[in-house]
């Protein structure tokens, strides 16, 4: 039997890896259901229901035959135009609602805009510490992942001179996502023009995650690339969604913005790939963006004071560096530390490793920096009750004290 004809997974498929964030989740949760008082800071989604006035909306709409029907795969046009104004106030560019498809979940959109822009073989510069679903991404849609590293000296941010140094001829994109997931940092708006104006000089792309964008902090603004550098409006892609500052992760429902021919070549793909979002999901979205914002500031605050709680207490514990995340609801730490050296009997030489132990011995899951690029770091999420959150912390500190 030839190799053609025995493999039952293409290579293309087989060769995704889980979502790590996702597995260490699905593993604390596991644990949690078997009785151990597992916390996990895994899971990247806030702790807080949907706020009522959307869940109403949505109940409404569930009712109206109306919304029981297909409807245009790009997206109801009342919630492209609320896109439309979303993107005027907070990404400072203006936008038709032709520009706009809806689809499901900020996900399928990051991947939409890979497949969209990229061909075999084609280069997307991609700063690490990253989402650990980008460079799965780009592999799907033919390109080669060029990771730009950039550690906690850094504030986890890269500069012009390290992307020039890792773009060749064959780089296409780069992906932008301020503020960061997995780390928090928010680019200046002197940093985001300086590499938009650098990214306008040699003809590329920007893939633009904005998925946080509204969750900054101590009167950070996350500038837009299109913002600071209107030359690149029609060489950027925005990504966006309302899972993350109203509380809705579950409902699946994020866009993309940017140029006409793009948006086209996208919404033929969506088309055949999954045709329209749940309508019942685009109108519990038109009343997140149009209705009132008072309980989206309140858990912006919350997690204000959680960033502040955590890193005060992670800061406690010796070998441990913690800087303070500017948005998203994420701390990034260093924990290279830690590591070399023995805990619980054997030797912890990866961050890997020292989240395995960390679960084991005080019952705390966080998410290993090798699942966002280089090992030594980990990814700990604040987006849940500030009982758990401190608690945790607390357990970690006797682990290493």
């Amino acid at each position: 039997m030839t190799d053609s004809t025995s493999r039952r997974i293409s290579r293309r498929i087989g060769a995704i890896a889980e979502s790590a964030t996702l597995k260490v989740d699905a593993k604390a949760k596991a644990l949690q259901a078997a009785g151990r008082p597992v916390i996990s800071y895994a899971a990247g989604e806030p702790d807080f229901a949907t706020p009522n006035h959307i869940v109403e909306a949505a109940v409404a709409a569930a009712r109206d035959p109306k919304n029981h029907r297909y409807t245009p795969a790009i997206g109801l046009p009342e919630l492209r135009e609320a896109i439309v104004a979303k993107t005027k106030q907070d990404s400072g560019t203006e936008y038709s609602a032709a520009q706009v498809v809806v689809t499901n979940g900020g996900k399928q959109a990051v991947y939409q805009a890979f497949a969209t822009l990229l061909d075999p073989g084609d280069e997307v510069l991609l700063p690490s510490p990253y989402w650990t679903t980008y460079p799965e991404a780009i592999a799907l849609a033919g390109g080669k992942t060029v990771e730009v590293f950039a550690g906690s000296d850094q504030n986890y941010k890269v500069t012009v001179a390290q992307l020039e140094a890792a773009r060749t001829d064959r780089s296409k994109v780069l992906l932008f996502c301020s503020p960061s997931n997995p780390t928090g940092s928010v680019y200046s708006r002197d940093e985001v023009e300086a590499i938009g104006r650098w990214a306008h000089e040699h003809g590329l792309w920007i893939i633009s995650d904005e998925i946080y964008q509204n969750l900054t902090y101590d009167g950070i603004k996350a500038v837009s690339v299109t913002e600071a550098v209107p030359e690149m409006i029609d060489r950027t892609i925005l990504v966006n969604g309302v899972a993350k500052s109203y509380a809705m992760t579950g409902w699946r429902l994020g866009w993309m913005v940017g140029p006409l021919d793009a948006m086209k070549a996208a919404g033929n793909l969506q088309s055949h790939l999954s045709s329209n979002v749940s309508n019942v999901s685009q109108r519990a979205a038109i009343a997140a963006l149009t209705g009132p914002q008072e309980e989206v500031e309140a858990m912006r605050e919350s997690f204000d004071r959680r960033r502040k709680l955590a890193v005060a207490e992670l800061n406690k514990i010796p070998g441990w560096i913690a800087p303070m995340p500017e948005g998203a609801f994420y701390v990034y730490s260093d924990v290279s530390g830690l590591l070399g050296r023995e805990w619980g009997g054997k030797q912890i030489n990866t961050s890997l490793e020292l989240c395995d132990y960390i679960l084991d011995a005080a019952e705390v899951a966080l998410v290993p920096g090798e699942a966002f690029g280089p090992s030594g770091y980990v990814r700990m999420s604040y987006a849940l009750g500030d009982g758990p959150l401190l608690e945790g912390i607390q357990r970690l500190q006797k682990l290493f004290a």
